[in-house]
């Protein structure tokens, strides 16, 4: 369902919309577009973001699945209140925001998603290892990192998980700025979205 803020029913928020809060990872634009493409959401889908950060990725879902429900996993108090913030900005209502640090908050979750979006994290291996146990049949998770020991450990966990279907994506997205009174491109961050299913 669109908002004031954003009335239009594709995803792709400009990142200026967003409250932010210095240092906190805000999923940008671009980014967000390609991570929301592998989450293959149904109009109902219950999806768990752990690592939630800025709350783009709950924001963006909450208006594309009307009938779901859209869990945010924040350990950080400030950070949990700012995805909150987010949501209320953007009349988003079907965003429920748990603080807690994962995986060990993930047991006191009381619904088991269609999918899994985890972005980044130091013990996303754990975490990849936990989610998979509450993760429906034909699930999907998405998982994101910038560095290669990240992309390592998540294919490390596809595979012994046994997880199908698997994707990866680098992104490589240039945005025009203007630098005194020339317009160039500017490279945005690269970063490896990772996906794969649960088929049993």
């Amino acid at each position: 369902m669109p908002s004031q803020l954003w009335p239009y029913i594709t995803p792709g928020i400009p990142d200026e919309l967003f409250d932010r809060l210095p240092g906190i990872p805000l999923s940008q634009r671009e980014i967000r577009l390609l991570l929301i493409a592998q989450l293959r959401l149904l109009p109902d889908t219950v999806l768990w973001d752990v690592g939630a950060g800025t709350g783009t990725i709950p924001v963006e879902a909450g208006l594309l699945c009307p009938g779901g429900r859209i869990i945010a996993v924040e350990r950080d108090e400030e950070v949990a209140n700012l995805i909150r913030r987010n949501c209320d900005r953007f009349e988003v209502n079907n965003v429920e925001v748990v603080e807690g640090s994962a995986p060990e908050c993930l047991h006191d979750l009381k619904v088991a998603p269609h999918r899994v979006c985890i972005e980044g994290g130091r013990h996303i291996q754990e975490i990849l290892q936990a989610v998979w146990g509450y993760l429906l049949p034909s699930g999907r998770v998405v998982a994101t990192t910038a560095s290669l020991e990240g992309l390592y450990a998540i294919s490390q966990s596809f595979a012994q998980l046994q997880a199908r279907n698997i994707e990866v994506v680098q992104s490589s997205i240039n945005r025009l700025e203007t630098r005194g009174s020339a317009q160039t491109f500017i490279a945005v961050n690269p970063i490896f979205i990772l996906s794969g299913e649960k088929l049993d």
